[in-house]
């Protein structure tokens, strides 16, 4: 496995810090983190792509495509700033030849497997089929994420697609009774294994803390020694 994409079933549940923490756990591996469209940050602010860098240590390479200042899907982003958007062409050239160099390329999506990249309706599913990528789905660990992972699988299966597996991106300390079935519902529902959980407030952790304890969130197929589900 040279490229991994890795999407989520929606925004803000984990998948930058599930990317950190496989990049983490990989240290053996030359990495490299490509963020294809950064959206609601101005130029300077560290993005996505940096903060996987930041967490995970010196052997990652950050590269960010474009940035968009406003915090909106990637097409509408590029339309009302007036710039060109990131097109999935783009995203797999750059992807290969970060793998000339690289062990390991992940790929961090922006939002959900379906959100536009740009007015033709391109998607991160078009970048991972030109690539044949490998995907991993990061979901909430709560209520309702049995029904986003089975549509986000089917979605993959539809398009022809490998699903890697599932990580739960924010797992809570004292997880809720939804939380505690949907580990073994998760899996079920996704027709691919439950590969991790990140615990919640795992990015507030140090660096070297967040790469000691990196490998104990995942399971062995991402580079660390949790049981698969």
């Amino acid at each position: 496995m040279t490229v991994l994409v890795v999407t989520g079933t929606g925004t803000e549940i984990g998948k930058t810090i599930v990317t950190a923490a496989v990049a983490a756990a990989r240290s053996d591996l030359r990495v490299a983190v490509l963020k294809p469209a950064q959206t609601g940050l101005a130029p300077g602010e560290a993005g996505d792509a940096a903060e996987v860098a930041r967490l995970a240590g010196g052997h990652v390479t950050a590269l960010e495509l474009a940035r968009f200042p406003e915090p909106l899907a990637p097409a509408t982003a590029a339309r009302r700033a007036a710039l060109p958007p990131v097109r999935p062409y783009e995203i797999a050239e750059a992807a290969q030849k970060l793998a000339t160099e690289h062990d390991l390329v992940l790929i961090e999506g922006a939002g959900g497997l379906l959100v536009r990249f740009d007015d033709e309706g391109s998607t991160l599913a078009d970048a991972a089929r030109l690539l044949d990528a490998p995907v991993l789905v990061v979901t909430p660990a709560g209520l309702g994420t049995l029904n986003t992972t089975a549509l986000t699988a089917e979605a993959l299966r539809a398009r022809g697609l490998g699903c890697l597996g599932v990580v739960v991106g924010s797992m809570p300390a004292e997880p809720d009774l939804a939380a505690r079935c949907n580990l073994a519902d998760l899996p079920v529902v996704a027709g691919a294994p439950l590969l991790g959980a990140v615990p919640a407030g795992a990015g507030a952790l140090e660096p070297a803390d967040f790469r000691a304890r990196a490998r104990s969130w995942l399971a062995s197929e991402l580079g660390g020694n949790r049981p698969a589900g």
